[in-house]
C-alpha cells in the first residue's frame, strides 16, 4: 500500500483531500499532511512516504522547491503535482523534474488512481505496513491465529456497544496481555485503537450519508457522548465531525 503525504496551503481543501477521498481503494493511504512545502520536509522525513501529492503554488516553499530540495536529498518519494493552475510552463518544469503526474483541480478521482495505480506498478510498494483497519483485517485472518480472528469479529459485531479486550479475553479463556500482545503483534496495534479505528470508519460512513445528526452518530457507532466521540475524532482525524460535515459539503462544490 502505497504511503501518501498530502501537501497543500489551504486548509479546507487539504482536509477535504484527507478525509472525503477513498484512499484505501486506490491502494494507499495518508500518513501526513503539511501546509507549505517547509512543513512537508519535516514531514517526509519522519513518514518516509511513496508518494507526496503536492500543490505548486504555495506561501514559504512551493511544491517545486519541495521537489528539488527531496532530489537534492535522494529521497525515493514519487511526486504528483497538484494546482488550479493550468500554465504549461509548469507541466513542463514537472516533466524537467521526472514528476510522475500533472493533475488539475478540482481532483478528478479517476485521474488520481489512474497516477497512483502507475507508482505503485513501477515501485512495487510493500503491502500492509501502518495499517488501515480493512488491511489490518485481512492481515490477520491470514495468520490464522484464531484469539486475533475471534477479537476482530467482535469488533466488527459489537462496536455499538461496549467492549473491552478484558472481556474477550475471558470470553476466550486467555489473559487480556495475551490478547493484547498477540493482536500488537499480528496487527501492530492495540485493541483500543483498532475499536476507535472501526467506530470511525463506520461513523464517516454515516456523516457523508448526511442523515443523522451528530450526537446520532456518536451514539449509533459506540462512542456515547458528543464529547468522547469529538476527543476521538480530533485525535485521528486532526478534525470535529461538525467541521469534517462543512469539509465535505466543500469538496462536493470543489
Amino acid at each position: 500500500m502505497l504511503k501518501l503525504v498530502i501537501v497543500e496551503d489551504e486548509e479546507i481543501i487539504r482536509r477535504g483531500l484527507v478525509c472525503t477521498i477513498d484512499w484505501l481503494k486506490m491502494g494507499a493511504r495518508v500518513v501526513g499532511e503539511a501546509a507549505n512545502g517547509r512543513e512537508a520536509l519535516q514531514v517526509v522525513h519522519d513518514q518516509h512516504p511513496d508518494v507526496v501529492l503536492t500543490d505548486i503554488k504555495m506561501p514559504i516553499m512551493d511544491g517545486i522547491a519541495l521537489t528539488e530540495a527531496l532530489q537534492k536529498e535522494e529521497n525515493p518519494a514519487r511526486f504528483i503535482y497538484l494546482t488550479s493552475y493550468a500554465d504549461f510552463s509548469y507541466a513542463q518544469t514537472a516533466l524537467h523534474l521526472g514528476v510522475s503526474d500533472y493533475l488539475l483541480k478540482p481532483v478528478n478521482e479517476e485521474e488520481l488512481a489512474a497516477a497512483l495505480a502507475k507508482i505503485d506498478a513501477v515501485s512495487g510498494t510493500p503491502q500492509d505496513e501502518q495499517i488501515h483497519w480493512d488491511e489490518g483485517l485481512k492481515a490477520a485472518y491470514h495468520t490464522g491465529n484464531p484469539y486475533v480472528q475471534t477479537a476482530l469479529k467482535r469488533i466488527e459485531a459489537g462496536y455499538q456497544g461496549r467492549l473491552s479486550s478484558e472481556a474477550i479475553a475471558a470470553e476466550m479463556g486467555i489473559s487480556a496481555s495475551y490478547l493484547s500482545r498477540k493482536l500488537k503483534e499480528e496487527t501492530g496495534q492495540t485493541f483500543g485503537s483498532l475499536l476507535a479505528q472501526y467506530r470511525l470508519q463506520k461513523a464517516i460512513e454515516l456523516l457523508q450519508a448526511g442523515t443523522w445528526r451528530v450526537y446520532e452518530v456518536a451514539e449509533q457507532t459506540g462512542f456515547g457522548d458528543y464529547k468522547n466521540f469529538t476527543q476521538v475524532f480530533k485525535k485521528y482525524l486532526h478534525t470535529t465531525p461538525k467541521a469534517f460535515m462543512q469539509e465535505i459539503t466543500v469538496g462536493i462544490k470543489l
